[in-house]
């Protein structure tokens, strides 16, 4: 069976040179082992706030480690630091404008100043690359979704939608754990998986 393959990329300055500790892959990588019950692997990168080395970090995991779904966190601001974006932008085949204005639709509901966010999605060959917050509760809400006190869900988060999108891009068939985040794929597409 193809395994699933996550790239993770955290963009920091300080965390890069060892000033802290790095919290968005750790953010990250908690989430999606609560998240994803399809087997996964994970490769990781720390990189400081450098358009080419962002942009160097995600070529590897896309054209030499061959992962289906490249994870940034962190550098979307309008700062002039902020790159990853610009980064992203640089190396896309395609882009995917919804998982950015979705991203947006989640943050505005706890800050006005989510507008000012430049998160971007965007393909790269056959890998679906996306920029999420660089806050490790922000990163859990913008993958998530939100959720009443009954744990239903009001605003959708980005990762329903992810399944389906690598499923598209001929990538794994992969399934969440529906009480964390269900997955939403047309009835023509979903498969029964025995166990």
């Amino acid at each position: 069976m193809n395994t699933l393959r996550i790239g993770l990329i955290s963009v920091s300055d300080r965390a890069a040179n060892g000033i802290y500790q790095d919290q968005g892959i750790p953010a990250l990588e908690s989430w999606l082992s609560s998240a994803i019950s399809s087997p996964f692997e994970i490769e990781s990168r720390l990189v400081p706030d450098e358009q080419v080395m962002i942009e160097q970090a995600i070529c590897e995991l896309v054209d030499e480690r061959f992962c289906h779904l490249v994870l940034t966190t962190g550098g979307t601001g309008p700062a002039r630091r902020d790159v990853t974006p610009d980064a992203t932008l640089a190396v896309a085949d395609r882009e995917m404008p919804g998982f950015g204005e979705q991203m947006r639709q989640i943050s505005l509901q706890f800050v006005p100043t989510a507008i000012l966010s430049r998160q971007v999605g965007v393909i790269r060959k056959q890998s679906l690359i996306l920029n999420l917050p660089g806050q490790p509760k922000s990163i859990k809400e913008t993958l998530e979704g939100l959720k009443d006190a009954q744990g239903k869900v009001q605003v959708h988060g980005i990762f329903a939608s992810v399944p389906y999108c690598l499923q598209l891009l001929d990538g794994p068939y992969v399934e969440t754990h529906p009480e964390v985040v269900a997955a939403f794929r047309p009835k023509s597409a979903i498969r029964e998986i025995n166990n």
